[in-house]
């Protein structure tokens, strides 16, 4: 009875170490691999083919080969995050088909293959944080029609091609913070309707092209911190029509007009917006008002130019009033000196007499 019992078990153990990579551990029959942090510099051979979940982070791969994961079918989640990984060859992943989470954090990529995303028709989550990527090109991420979470925070992104995000109609959220953005283009987010969060906090951006957030109708939380915006324009915002959403967008170089003023009062008045950290912005121009708060002082401020600007309108006003009551003056005193000449006998003999000796002249 006893063999019966235990042999079954012992076969289990025994067949599971055979299928699992040499220093890695597999649980619940070789569907869970965990090869963490066992100074590999390539993926391991031996992976199970039934592997749905591996853990690779911590190692010091360097780069992803083509054939890295060949036979790999069922894996459906792959953690690659601080593995010293700076090239990822082409078609590297495109065997994982059933792929819906893959980790590539804290690496040190710069470019991603033209082809980088081939084949992961249903991943969802890819978190490329922390490495060096400079710029996403059009093609960079192609074929992640099912891709609910991107995480590019934390590169040296300058530039994102206009079409880059194309592919991305599921996209719920998307993280572009600390990076180094400078504009937030119109058209770049165009098929992201179904976005949610978006975080662009900490880059260098100066301008929202007015179109730019339009296609966004579900965007619930959109953070603008720390960038270098010192304007804004009320119409970016009007196009958000969305149920609800909340705006952060302190720690910016605002500079405090009247303008700046109109444009923050039509926002809190909208229904659907709401920004968190309204009393947390502060003013960095003009001097005068540097580090004080928007929210508490910008109606005096508004007032103090609204004053300038009608002291101005009024003197211009009187100038030009007091320039129109001295031509009429004027005009009604060479009217009078008129009528005094033609009234005045000797002024009539005189011209009657310049006439006479002119025809005479002429005969």
């Amino acid at each position: 009875m006893l063999c019966i019992v235990f042999l079954p078990i012992t076969f289990l153990v025994v067949g599971s170490s055979k299928l699992c990579p040499h220093q890695c551990s597999c649980y619940d029959a070789s569907e869970l691999v965990d090869c963490r942090s066992r100074g590999f510099t390539h993926i391991p051979h031996s992976i199970p083919h039934g592997t749905w979940l591996l853990d690779l982070s911590g190692n010091k791969l360097s780069e992803l080969r083509s054939t890295s994961f060949t036979g790999i079918w069922a894996l459906r989640v792959l953690l690659l995050s601080q593995s010293n990984m700076q090239v990822v060859h082409s078609k590297a992943l495109s065997s994982l088909t059933f792929l819906e989470k893959l980790d590539l954090a804290y690496n040190e990529l710069r470019v991603l293959p033209p082809d980088f995303c081939q084949g992961l028709t249903t991943l969802k989550d890819l978190k490329l944080s922390h490495n060096a990527l400079e710029r996403l090109e059009s093609h960079s991420l192609e074929d992640l029609e099912s891709l609910e979470r991107l995480d590019l925070s934390h590169n040296h992104i300058q530039v994102i091609e206009v079409g880059a995000f194309r592919g991305l109609t599921m996209l719920r959220h998307l993280n572009l913070a600390w990076n180094q953005l400078t504009v937030l283009q119109g058209g770049l987010l165009t098929m992201q309707q179904s976005l949610g969060v978006l975080y662009l906090n900490h880059n260098n951006i100066s301008k929202i092209e007015t179109e730019a957030l339009a296609p966004l109708q579900t965007l619930s939380i959109l953070n603008l911190e720390a960038n270098q915006l010192r304007s804004l324009k009320f119409k970016t915002f009007l196009n958000l029509q969305t149920p609800s959403t909340h705006l952060q967008m302190s720690e910016n170089p605002w500079t405090c007009d009247c303008e700046l003023h109109r444009v923050f009062t039509k926002i809190l008045h909208v229904r659907h917006l709401h920004v968190d950290d309204y009393m947390n912005i502060t003013c960095h121009s003009p001097l005068l008002v540097a580090g004080a708060s928007l929210g508490l002082m910008h109606s005096q401020l508004c007032i103090a130019e609204t004053a300038t600007v009608l002291i101005i309108t009024g003197t211009v006003m009187v100038t030009v009033v007091g320039a129109l009551v001295m031509a009429e003056r004027k005009r009604k005193k060479q009217k009078i000196n008129l009528e005094k000449q033609g009234n005045d006998p000797i002024s009539f003999i005189t011209r009657y007499s310049f006439l006479a000796i002119l025809f005479r002249l002429q005969n």
